[in-house]
């Protein structure tokens, strides 16, 4: 049974250390791909911008820095409270995000309830099959 974990919240495009403005995302989380979040950004533009990374890259930067490359995840405090910035890189532009520690965090834990970690193999199916091939 496919299911679906979403977050709606707001983020912050950080434009330099004095200047930040909105952005609403989604962050979404399908059992049908158990290894990938994808986050939905609605910026003044007539199509929403999507990325993809690996769900376990979001879970560790919510406690230390990880990632290299297009994506990028880190712990910080910001205004006195706990955020976490992910820093994209595409051919288009980079961007560094600034979200919120607690939602995020809580809409992780949802994640991992539904599909905890070491389990995602199993929600692909993969092991059925293999077997339906072998057995033809």
């Amino acid at each position: 049974m496919r299911t679906v974990v979403e977050r709606e919240l707001e983020l912050k495009l950080v434009l330099s250390p004095e200047r930040r403005i909105p952005v609403p995302a989604r962050l979404g989380y399908v059992t049908d791909d158990p290894y990938a979040v994808h986050v939905t950004f609605h910026i003044d533009s007539a199509h929403p911008v999507h990325w993809t990374f690996a769900r376990d890259l979001l879970v560790e930067g919510v406690f230390r820095p990880c990632g290299r490359g297009d994506v990028r995840v880190w712990p910080t405090k910001a205004e006195g409270r706990t955020v976490v910035l992910v820093a994209l890189r595409s051919p288009d532009g980079d961007a560094l995000l600034e979200a919120p520690a607690a939602p995020v965090s809580a809409w992780l834990e949802r994640t991992l309830r539904v599909v905890p970690p070491g389990t995602e193999g199993e929600q692909l199916g993969l092991d059925d099959e293999l077997a339906q091939l072998l057995a033809q």
